[in-house]
């Protein structure tokens, strides 16, 4: 204890509600890349978009959050850094904090949209691609046994194009459900045109934005949709365990509640305690409750994971100093030199040439077992899958790291 009665536990909490600038972050680099903000890696990574590394005051801030609950001295400022989180993340797509709850990840915030949306008790059509994330196959081609019609658009050219898209959306269709950048390729939607055509014939959309958000600029306002959701722990730069789901306001009075939690409650009166008072409502005869009126009132289900809050309080917004543009515009060199390098190579590219995300794919026949050995001798890491490879340079990447790989790759 200190002789103010101050303990550090109580200084770390302090600091923990200070904003960026005030905590001492690492400045922002005139121009990029940015590698003081990570630790030294061992080799070149350049598989961001499997996992992110963490930057080095998000781990000093979960390193705080730890510190507290190992000694349980002193207050760690878990409410000031959610709601800076949240603020942060709003600013990030252009939305309100009253329109985005935590969420465990990208597809617990699909599956609640599903519930929400009443299928597969209320049918409907549900239009859907190949290029979305291939962890929701299971959950549409579930909803089609159950009943559900399910639409499954297929790329021409690896892209899903807008005329199969309109063709799609007939009557009866409720929801388009897409990836905004494919996990698998990196092709990006047209976001507004896709809500503009689903929302004049009466259909809501559904986007995963894993693979956009601190990629690419979104703005959930200019393109008008209805629904989005992403984990943290790709291109936020947090953890596993958190994420968000965005609602558009208007339709928060439209969706069904499926879930009752006290993390929906802005008010609790119990009335079964010594001393509580007598109830006064027939109906909630065991305690009152007013329900918060934005998306947790609707969506949250319980605790969520505190350590990761306090590393996205440091990581967003050092995406939003940094600035989305900014770090789409630097990575377009390192995206040409993949595209050209791999072709001369004579590997066969998948992804668009004019696509903007962070994310190149090859299609190759035995990809893991012809390359793991060569890139884990030179110390390169890309997503190695049975028949592709993918590499995905983040802000800390060089034209260093990709002739690197280049110069790894065996010719295919």
């Amino acid at each position: 204890m200190a002789a103010n009665g101050v303990t550090r536990r109580d200084m770390l909490a302090g600091t923990a509600a200070l904003p960026l600038a005030a905590r001492g972050a690492a400045a922002v680099p005139a121009t990029l890349p940015d590698r003081t903000s990570f630790a030294p890696m061992p080799g070149t990574y350049l598989d961001s978009g499997t996992m992110h590394p963490v930057p080095i005051g998000a781990r000093d801030a979960a390193r705080a959050y730890v510190d507290q609950r190992a000694t349980m001295d002193g207050y760690f400022a878990t409410e000031a850094i959610e709601e800076r989180v949240k603020a942060n993340f709003a600013r990030l797509i252009n939305a309100t904090p009253a329109e985005i709850a935590f969420v465990q990840s990208t597809t617990a915030g699909e599956q609640a949209i599903i519930d929400a949306l009443g299928f597969p008790r209320e049918t409907g059509r549900i239009v859907t691609d190949t290029l979305h994330f291939f962890g929701s196959f299971y959950l549409y081609e579930e909803l089609a046994r159950q009943g559900v019609e399910v639409v499954w658009l297929r790329p021409r050219a690896n892209r899903i194009a807008i005329d199969d898209i309109e063709r799609a959306i007939v009557p009866g269709t409720r929801l388009v459900a897409l990836s905004l950048v494919s996990t698998y390729n990196g092709f990006e939607h047209d976001l507004k045109q896709v809500c503009a055509i689903a929302h004049a014939k009466g259909a809501l959309v559904y986007a995963d934005i894993i693979h956009a958000a601190g990629t690419v600029p979104i703005d959930v306002r200019a393109s008008n949709v209805d629904f989005a959701a992403c984990a943290s722990y790709k291109w936020l730069m947090g953890d596993f365990g958190l994420g968000f789901l965005y609602v558009r306001a208007d339709l928060h009075d439209r969706l069904r509640r499926t879930r009752h939690g006290y993390y929906q409650l802005a008010g609790f009166d119990p009335h079964v305690y010594p001393f509580d008072a007598p109830a006064t409502k027939a109906d909630y005869p065991i305690a009152d409750v007013t329900r918060r009126p934005d998306m947790e009132g609707l969506f949250a289900g319980g605790t969520h994971a505190h350590a990761v809050s306090a590393m996205l309080d440091y990581s967003l917004e050092r995406i939003l100093t940094l600035g989305v543009d900014r770090m789409t515009a630097y990575r377009q060199p390192l995206l040409q030199r993949l595209h050209t390098g791999l072709a001369s190579r004579g590997y066969t590219v998948v992804t668009p040439p004019e696509s903007r995300t962070p994310l190149v794919t090859c299609v190759l026949e035995g990809a893991r077992e012809r390359l793991a050995t060569p890139l884990k001798a030179a110390k390169v890491q890309i997503t190695l899958s049975r028949n592709r490879f993918r590499i995905s340079p983040s802000v800390f990447n060089t034209m260093d790291d990709i002739e690197r790989l280049l110069a790894v790759l065996p010719r295919a």
